[in-house]
């Protein structure tokens, strides 16, 4: 159920962002606000273009399948929850021997010192 509504989301995810692309930008008139005419900074707008429609269509589905997607997953449950913590013995790593893991400085082989170059 999930994975169908994740396929739908990206589908109409993709085809938003196209549609958003394809339209006609609209900041040629709010700039030409402060300069000239503002009939169309807060006037009517006119009637809504195809494009118009179908950015919203797209948009009020992006939001359903969104919401949907957030419902089913957290109903599924805590991944934490599900799986046991492994331990190094269990996965088999063998424990190493040094300053990280824990040895003491005593039990750690003297250093050997550097004879200077001649």
């Amino acid at each position: 159920m999930a994975t169908f509504i994740l396929i739908i989301h990206l589908i109409v995810c993709f085809f938003l962002i196209t549609i958003v692309l394809i339209q006609g930008g609209k900041g040629a008139e709010l700039g030409a606000a402060f300069g000239g005419s503002s009939q169309t900074l807060f006037g009517a707008r006119g009637a809504a273009t195809f494009f118009s429609k179908l950015t919203t269509g797209a948009a009020v589905v992006f939001m359903l399948t969104s919401l949907t997607l957030a419902i089913v997953t957290t109903r599924g449950g805590s991944v934490v929850k599900k799986v046991p913590a492994a331990t190094q013995q269990q996965q088999g790593i063998p424990q190493g021997t040094g300053p990280l893991q824990g040895v003491q400085p005593s039990q750690q082989a003297p250093a050997v010192p550097v004879s200077p170059a001649k």
